[in-house]
């Protein structure tokens, strides 16, 4: 009784830290918590399908009435739930993704929701934060270029075409017509940009729901070491041998 007490008298001291139906102290990330994460392996709508799992890390930690609750390191899988290429004539790549599973360093694990809230600036794609999907960019600069481009190479080849038959500006007109036609056709046959989000990419997911934790959950220490997958497979273990000091240096005299 006494605990239970002194424990009850402690969640008082600190704002947001409850008590579990077991009587031990809990710590709440309430919905709406940002979580910034890096990709461990790239997505877009060329390569990637419905039901497709993304793998992720934390690179920042998330605390909760002074407490790390979710330290960097912590993994968290997803899936892609819908891919929408993008058209040969109009029409944008899109993607969605959805969070599903939380992996502390020591192991303890969660199931939860949570939303895409933020992607990498580096990138060309939008983000609908209202649906929560990734657009690739428009390319009809592009395509506008690809048309004027071959129109100006019809129009040299039908220039010097004409000028040899002594037609110099009807052969002009003629070729300039034919590689517009010809680059219209290019643009129909081609697809716009794809959706990617690239492996290393910083992006930020929102809680949809509340992520309680006992205290007891939150130990990291003797814990498995968090890996950075993100940044590659990095180099070999250092030995065993040279883990205890820094080797003295023999002094010349």
């Amino acid at each position: 009784m006494l605990v239970r007490s002194l424990l009850a008298l402690s969640a008082l001291s600190w704002p947001g830290l409850l008590l579990a139906q077991d009587g031990a102290p809990s710590v709440t990330l309430e919905s709406g918590t940002r979580v910034p994460l890096s990709l461990i392996n790239s997505v877009s709508t060329k390569h990637s399908v419905e039901g497709d799992r993304v793998y992720l890390e934390t690179v920042f930690p998330i605390l909760s009435s002074g407490h790390i609750v979710i330290p960097p390191g912590s993994y968290v899988s997803g899936t892609v739930t819908e891919v929408k290429r993008p058209g040969r004539v109009r029409g944008r790549g899109e993607l969605f993704l959805r969070f599903d599973t939380l992996t502390l360093p020591n192991g303890v694990t969660r199931d939860f929701r949570a939303r895409l809230g933020g992607i990498d600036g580096r990138g060309g794609e939008e983000l609908d934060r209202a649906e929560g999907k990734v657009r690739s960019e428009g390319n009809k600069g592009g395509d506008a270029r690809t048309i004027g481009e071959a129109a100006g190479a019809g129009a040299s080849i039908g220039a010097i075409a004409g000028g040899a038959a002594g037609h110099l500006g009807m052969g002009a007109g003629i070729g300039s017509a034919a590689g517009a036609a010809a680059g219209l056709m290019g643009v129909l046959l081609s697809r716009g940009p794809e959706a990617i989000l690239a492996k290393g990419s910083t992006i930020e997911m929102i809680l949809d729901r509340p992520l309680n934790f006992e205290l007891s959950e939150l130990n990291f220490n003797g814990g498995m070491a968090p890996g950075h997958f993100s940044e590659g497979a990095g180099g070999p273990a250092p030995s065993s041998k040279n883990s205890g000091s820094i080797p003295r240096r023999r002094l010349p005299y």
